[in-house]
């Protein structure tokens, strides 16, 4: 019988574990855990491409991305997909390292038959952090059944251009309740143990929302003092805490 190798030995320290298995890959195997493909790159006619897989999986992949997002998969259907894509990385590549599958969550996971919420400017009107927990809390859930374990979520942009196209996914203009809010939508899609969690992502960048024109992706132009106080708070506030990851 072969030996099973220490990465894949679960009692074992995560610690070892990773040191283990990195001293085995290649430099091949590493960039393509830097990089992911979606979900239809991976399909003929909504359903998995062996063939295109063996092409662009061949050295394993670190994303998949939209799994349930960019197929319009029934959550059950898009449960399958997951699962056969997982089974031919672990068959077919030469170490078998899961890929992660991310998928857009700001106001409920964007997909088929899942659950909408008010957009995050709506939810912040409310003033309830509790509120936002319960709701990532649903979020997580409703994500991981399709197996999807990676949140786009959530946008910790402070947002006081009304024409950036993008301030309904925001908390608002003020970096308190942004903090507050953010706060508690990690909590909710992460839980209190992250084993049974959903990893969240405090996005876009720092100034991200402040950018030249409010046009989207533009350079922004911010001072020192106001990137602190106001661009910087949110994100600072999400790390480094026991239990977050994003």
């Amino acid at each position: 019988m072969q030996e099973r190798q220490l990465y894949m030995d679960a009692t074992r320290p995560t610690e070892e574990r990773v040191s283990d298995l990195l001293a085995r890959m290649t430099l091949e195997e590493k960039a393509a855990q830097l990089g992911s493909f979606w979900i239809y790159e991976l399909l003929d006619n909504m359903a998995f491409a062996p063939d295109k897989a063996a092409r662009l999986l061949k050295h394993g992949i670190g994303h998949v991305t939209r799994l349930g997002g960019a197929s319009n998969l029934l959550p059950q259907d898009a449960a399958k997909l997951a699962n056969t894509i997982q089974k031919y990385i672990a068959e077919n590549t030469r170490l078998g390292i899961p890929a992660i599958i991310h998928e857009e969550c700001c106001s409920g996971y964007m997909a088929r038959g899942a659950t909408v919420f008010p957009q995050a400017i709506g939810i912040a009107s409310a003033w309830e952090p509790e509120l936002v927990e319960a709701m990532t809390s649903v979020i997580r859930e409703q994500m991981r059944s399709v197996g999807a374990h990676h949140a786009l979520a959530p946008v910790l942009d402070v947002a006081r251009d009304a024409r950036w196209g993008r301030v309904e996914e925001t908390f608002g203009e003020d970096p308190y309740l942004v903090a507050a809010l953010g706060t508690a939508y990690v909590r909710g899609i992460q839980g209190s143990d992250l084993k049974h969690g959903v990893v969240a992502t405090g996005k876009h960048f720092v100034g991200y929302s402040a950018s030249e024109g409010g046009l989207n992706w533009a350079p922004p132009h911010i001072n020192r003092r106001k990137r602190l106080e106001v661009n910087l708070h949110p994100f600072r506030q999400q790390s480094p805490k026991p239990g977050r990851v994003g």
